[in-house]
């Protein structure tokens, strides 16, 4: 690919106006041209038949609908569809659709990579290689929603987003928050706010920020450590911002939420690490002291055979949540979803698995 083209897939519908207007076309392009991207899903300007060929062919010597490709796709037993993409300068990119009875769910990254080294997770191993565009984050809900219906087919349930692929997002926030307002758009995918959660580990100037930003996506804290000298460890980020100046700027953020609204934090249960009933206690503690009411979801680990920790028993995940509920917290166990495809959270790795769960794409991606 022309790294100089202009990638219209994170452009939003008055950009594409402006766009259109140097080729000298008038507005209602723009509309078609986006109702295309967007709405349809399509990610090559030939089947854009309701343009006319000279536009087709003016559009592709200056700009490109799509820059990933699929380079492996798996499916788990349970469903779960990890895609492995690659970026124009041939970085990986990988995406989660995970199938529910009343919604679909997407995992996506912002980040090729991650830069952060959290010590339970196994994406953290590949570093940092690049920042992804709007255009790539948006790209990847096109492709995903593609392999599981098809081009143009509309999805027969609701589909809501997380922020919680390779990445941290919140150093991706300015590319995040342009694709999500590209998604929001009723003409478009129309993938509103309130259907996306974006994860952080924890960047408090980020946070604070989203508190003021209008029409803003639900917030997770990922927090796995109840102190300083565990969290250091498990996740050093800890030690730029440490809990107690990451709980003030929860509180903050809490401050800023509509009523009956709540946000997250998730804990990582490590066997023998951060599992314990004292752990609780500690937990429960942290954020009662700063009367924090947010939901906790608590994460079995999904191991991998390069970390040194496994999951906790289901019954000292059981535990922990009844400490928790004891001290007026609460406290939901998550299911994990695409273990055995490395679709989990904290898997994302670029991996790839044995053959027999890699199945041919089907549909054009």
């Amino acid at each position: 690919m022309n790294e100089e083209k202009a990638h219209l897939a994170g452009l939003s519908l008055s950009e594409l106006a402006d766009f259109v207007k140097e080729f000298g076309e008038p507005p209602f392009r723009a509309r078609q041209l986006f109702h295309n991207l967007q709405a349809r899903r399509l990610r090559d300007f030939d089947e854009m038949t309701d343009l006319p060929k000279p536009l087709r062919a003016r559009l592709a010597d200056r700009a490109t609908p799509a820059t990933l490709t699929v380079e492996s796709r798996y499916i788990s037993e349970d469903g779960t569809r990890r895609l492995l993409m690659r970026t124009h300068d041939n970085l990986p990119v990988e995406t989660v659709f995970i199938p529910e009875e009343r919604r679909d769910t997407i995992c996506f990254s912002s980040q090729s990579g991650c830069p952060l080294k959290c010590d339970f997770c196994l994406t953290a191993q590949l570093g940092l290689l690049r920042t992804l565009t709007a255009g790539e984050i948006v790209e990847q809900i096109i492709i995903a929603l593609n392999d599981a219906y098809g081009v143009s087919v509309e999805p027969p349930r609701g589909t809501n987003l997380v922020a919680m692929g390779a990445g941290e997002p919140m150093l991706a926030f300015e590319p995040l928050m342009q694709a999500l307002r590209v998604m929001a758009d009723k003409e478009g995918l129309f993938i509103v706010p309130n259907r996306v959660t974006v994860s952080t580990a924890g960047v408090v100037p980020r946070i604070r920020e989203l508190a003021t930003t209008l029409d803003r996506p639900h917030l997770a804290i990922s927090l796995s450590a109840p102190t300083n000298e565990l969290r250091d460890r498990l996740m050093p980020i800890n030690k730029r911002w440490p809990l107690d100046e990451l709980m003030r700027a929860c509180k903050d953020f809490e401050k800023s939420l509509k009523a009956g609204e709540r946000f997250t934090f998730e804990y990582v249960m490590l066997d023998g690490v951060n599992d314990s009933d004292e752990h609780a206690r500690q937990l429960a503690k942290l954020l009662n002291r700063y009367n924090l009411k947010a939901k906790i979801n608590l994460i079995p680990h999904n191991p991998a055979e390069s970390l040194p920790y496994l999951p906790s028993s289901m019954e000292r995940i059981e535990s922990f949540k009844r400490v928790l509920a004891a001290k007026g917290l609460h406290a939901f166990v998550r299911r994990p979803r695409g273990r055995d495809i490395y679709a989990a959270c904290g898997q994302l790795a670029a991996r790839r698995v044995n053959a027999i769960t890699q199945l041919p794409i089907v549909q054009r991606a």
